[in-house]
């Protein structure tokens, strides 16, 4: 079973990110990633990144993930 560890760990080998936070049950997730790479990107965008970064571990070993992805400025005005 994935843990919510595995799927931070996934996520920040491939994304340069300054914050991850994830939370789930081994297979629905929620996660919070702050990256610069998300600057002026639309929010569909900004998914397609990460879900690149997780590659086919969405479709084999990721059921859902649900995510809030923020710039480090918007995260520092939270």
């Amino acid at each position: 079973m994935v843990r919510p560890e595995d799927v931070k760990r996934y996520i920040q080998d491939g994304l340069d990110c300054t914050h991850v936070e994830v939370a789930g049950d081994g297979q629905h997730f929620e996660a919070i990633i702050v990256s610069a790479a998300f600057a002026g990107k639309s929010k569909v965008a900004q998914h397609q990144i990460v879900y690149k970064a997780l590659g086919d571990r969405m479709r084999e070993e990721i059921h859902a993930l649900s995510m809030q992805t923020l710039t480090p400025e918007q995260w520092a005005e939270r």
